[in-house]
């Protein structure tokens, strides 16, 4: 059932009501209880209306906002594929009344509610408002005995919800009651984040990637014509060296074909290659005020940017930036096969491209009031995706553990200066690049 909506009126009553005929008792939660005969006019209707009111006002603030806004339902008069209500003539003022005896006088007000099923009979819905934060724990006042020990009531016994009744309460609950009296001790969440470098602007990525890949087409077919030119290679040694036999012209058109096919995913791979060797990455500093925050989930957006991971310089490879057509092969491959942190469920920092918004997501162990909190610079690059433009929106939003509230903010977000992406060529492949046919 869908329970994000506020269970006061008609409309809203009537839906809990098509719910229960539907489904009868298993309706039954910590915040609803159905009652499918109960005269509330007798002194046993009264008591357990009290019951579930007292256990419905000592529930946890977090745990009653997941559903009904807070509020806790009790219907009367309904069942599965039936609802045959009570005897109409219930008013708020008497109810109140026949129940101060058990609750006091200061509790928390309900609320009254009636679907009409005939002239003569309606289905009820006692609701009970949301518990809060700095309510002291409510007691019940006074003793009733039951038919059965279980619908009895104890002066002075607390009672809570269950999972789908109301019971008397066990220590650690009266503990949390107890502590839900004292207020939330805690300060409202604020924090100050901080940019360790800035979002980087290039210029003439996509072209420097064109230019590249027609080099690259233009070599090989380069490659091709001084073949066609060449005498052909002793067989001989051709067996010695274990060069395999030179490709036949069809061969190689589809070797080219082939490259053609794959290369704008290449030219992904071969730009966030670049850009990973060739700039400076982005860290984080995060400061808590006067608050500890357990288990923090901090995301950060940047409006209009792409992440991609940081790389070290060494690890500059010009044949990821522009796919060859033909791979060279190599007999000795690297051993060293890391993986991104990024992909390590335990690493506290990870990135990823939503839509057109670079996210970064934080989950320390916890913030530590008043201490610097430092994310190094050496996992993600963010580029803005526009490098004309001044101003990018950082967002941020923050939930804890034991905590359903959401806390949001915004950032400042340094911009660096546009740079030129044959620049980036320069820096990471100043000896490396080929830049003309051999």
């Amino acid at each position: 059932m869908d329970t994000s909506f506020n269970p006061l009126g008609e409309r809203a009553q009537k839906k809990i009501l098509d719910h229960i005929l539907t489904h009868g008792d298993e309706t039954e939660t910590y915040y609803v209880e159905v009652k499918s005969d109960l005269n509330v006019r007798s002194k046993e209707g009264i008591a357990k209306i009290a019951k579930f009111l007292l256990g419905a006002a000592n529930r946890d603030p977090s745990q009653a906002s997941r559903h009904f806004k807070g509020y806790a339902v009790l219907v009367i008069g309904a069942q599965a594929g039936a609802a045959y209500g009570v005897e109409r003539g219930t008013e708020p003022h008497e109810l109140e009344d026949k129940l101060q005896p058990y609750l006091g006088q200061n509790f928390p007000e309900f609320e009254l509610g009636r679907i009409s099923i005939d002239d003569e009979r309606e289905v009820l819905f006692i609701v009970a408002p949301p518990p809060e934060d700095g309510q002291p724990m409510f007691p019940c006042h006074q003793d009733f005995q039951g038919n059965k020990p279980k619908e009895g009531l104890t002066d002075g016994a607390i009672y809570v919800r269950g999972a789908s009744n109301t019971r008397p309460a066990r220590s650690g609950e009266i503990l949390r009651l107890i502590e839900r009296g004292q207020g939330s001790s805690k300060p409202p969440i604020d924090i100050d984040i901080e940019l360790v470098g800035a979002v980087h602007r290039i210029s003439h990525l996509s072209k420097v990637m064109e230019v590249l890949y027609g080099q690259e087409e233009q070599r090989y077919a380069n490659r091709i014509t001084r073949s066609q030119d060449s005498p052909e290679v002793d067989p001989y040694l051709v067996n010695l060296l274990g060069l395999g036999k030179p490709a036949t012209p069809e061969q190689q058109a589809d070797r080219l074909a082939n490259w053609r096919n794959n290369m704008e995913e290449n030219k992904k791979t071969g730009r966030d290659h670049l850009l990973g060797v060739a700039l400076e990455g982005l860290g984080l500093r995060v400061v808590s005020h006067n608050r500890y925050i357990d288990q923090p989930h901090l995301l950060l957006t940047f409006e209009n940017c792409m992440v991609i991971d940081h790389l070290d310089r060494e690890d500059a490879d010009w044949g990821t930036v522009v796919a060859p057509v033909v791979k060279r092969q190599n007999l000795y491959p690297p051993m060293n096969y890391e993986i991104s942190p990024n992909h390590i469920a335990t690493y506290p920092v990870n990135w990823e491209n939503s839509g057109n918004d670079a996210e970064i997501l934080l989950t320390p162990k916890a913030f530590r009031p008043n201490t610097r909190h430092e994310f190094d610079q050496d996992d993600y690059v963010l580029i803005a995706r526009d490098h004309e433009i001044e101003e990018i929106t950082g967002t941020w939003q923050l939930t804890e553990a034991e905590n359903d509230e959401v806390t949001s903010g915004t950032f400042t977000v340094p911009l660096n200066e546009v740079i030129h992406a044959a620049e980036l060529l320069e820096a990471a492949f100043s000896t490396e690049s080929p830049t003309k046919d051999n």
